[in-house]
């Protein structure tokens, strides 16, 4: 069950960030999705999806990655 709850947690992020890409995406393309009324503000959420998608990603494999002992020490901080 614990897995199930790792793998549900680490697919909130993924999906966020999927999301981030396809509303830049359309934004380049010039189509509007419903709830946004601009293309720019579109944009914005797309790269605010993105880079919080990804940092939390990031930021959970770093950390199962320092306490499993798997960085070095130059890069531990």
């Amino acid at each position: 069950m614990a897995r199930m709850l790792a793998f549900i947690i680490m697919l909130i992020p993924a999906l966020m960030a999927g999301a981030g890409i396809k509303f830049m995406r359309d934004t380049l393309f010039g189509k509007l999705v419903a709830p946004i009324p601009w293309l720019w503000l579109q944009f914005i959420l797309g790269i605010i999806f993105l880079v919080v998608g990804l940092g939390f990603f990031a930021g959970f494999l770093l950390h199962r990655d320092r306490k499993n002992g798997k960085i070095p020490p130059k890069v531990k901080g």
